[in-house]
């Protein structure tokens, strides 16, 4: 079977390359994770840097943790008029591979949908691994969901408008959010919005193998962050669904999910085949696989056209599944 790459869009090399010189000073490997967690952590622009002049606040909260563990520190973003009537609310789940980056790497877009269209967002501190194997993440990720689904009157939030979102390995700890939601008969989810999720241990998929060396997560990367967050029982029969949800046998009953990837990455095989998985079990999926698109492409290139259309796809779906007005 051949190996040979996808090619990139010609719009987003440029974008690539500037990605992968300001995050990838080495190959994630069991020994550079502490480094690159360090190296990421100094990158990440402070909250209130982000939020600038905007109209927005942010408070940080400490709330319960998953029984028997610690307590779990969450940003609540929102903006800073008060709204008529109760807000949607979207539960922020930050990438990294499941061991770097913390919760204020994916509050942009938090902070862009509180700005406008009047968003509630809850930007969760997850445990990472090594030092916390799965499925610590997912069960910080869904206590941080039951706290928002419990507290949504004092939120100002609609309890039948909250969705869970996240890039990468947060896409994946969404998917596995909304299993969890489903399995114990927890918060209604209005959507699970899965951008190019991190969701198969295995990494035998035909795109894990085309991308071998090439983009900014790579197979060797892939490896890594799994076996960091499942030790030996990565590949095996006994990872259970929870720190990774392409191992769900059962994909009924879930929300409608939002899954976009890129054509030339890593992720493009398992995101597909969860999206297939999720029509073949009665589901509701909308799923868009860009052309040329590596890993992270249209935060990095966010004025290539193919980004840009990435870009209208999620705010659309976002608009429909949460019924958001006009942006402000």
């Amino acid at each position: 079977m051949s190996t040979r790459p996808v090619p990139y869009d010609p719009e987003l090399v440029a974008g690539l390359a500037a990605f992968q010189s300001l995050f990838e000073p080495y190959p994630l490997r069991a020994d550079t994770i502490l480094p690159s967690r360090r190296h990421i952590a100094r990158l990440i622009p402070p909250l209130e840097e982000q939020i600038g002049s905007l109209p927005v606040t942010g408070t940080d909260l400490l709330i319960p943790g998953p029984a028997g563990s610690p307590d779990v520190t969450v940003t609540v973003i929102r903006p800073a008029a008060v709204q008529a009537g109760p807000a949607p609310a979207v539960l922020g789940i930050h990438g990294g591979g499941m061991v770097l980056g913390t919760r204020f790497f994916g509050t942009g877009e938090l902070i862009d949908l509180a700005h406008r269209h009047g968003v509630v967002g809850v930007a969760v501190e997850y445990r990472l691994a090594p030092e916390h194997p799965g499925p610590a993440a997912a069960e910080d990720c869904y206590a941080a969901l039951a706290w928002l689904a419990a507290h949504a009157p004092g939120l100002g939030v609609d309890p039948e408008r909250i969705i869970v979102s996240g890039a990468s390995a947060g896409g994946g700890l969404s998917a596995s959010v909304a299993l969890m939601a489903r399995d114990r008969g927890g918060p209604r989810l209005a959507g699970q919005l899965l951008n190019t999720p991190m969701l198969d241990d295995r990494n035998e998929s035909v795109s894990s193998r085309q991308y071998s060396g090439l983009g900014i997560w790579d197979r060797g990367n892939n490896e890594a962050a799994w076996t960091a967050v499942l030790g030996q029982a990565r590949g095996t029969a006994d990872v259970h669904p929870y720190s990774a949800a392409a191992r769900a046998k059962d994909l009924t009953g879930l929300p409608p999910a939002f899954i976009d990837v890129g054509a030339a990455e890593l992720f493009r095989d398992e995101a597909t085949a969860y999206a297939t998985r999720l029509w073949a079990a009665g589901g509701t999926a909308e799923l868009h696989v860009w052309s040329g698109a590596y890993h992270g492409f249209s935060g990095s290139s966010p004025a290539a056209r193919v980004s840009r259309a990435a870009q209208e796809a999620r705010e659309s779906w976002l608009c429909r599944t949460l019924r958001l007005g006009p942006s402000a």
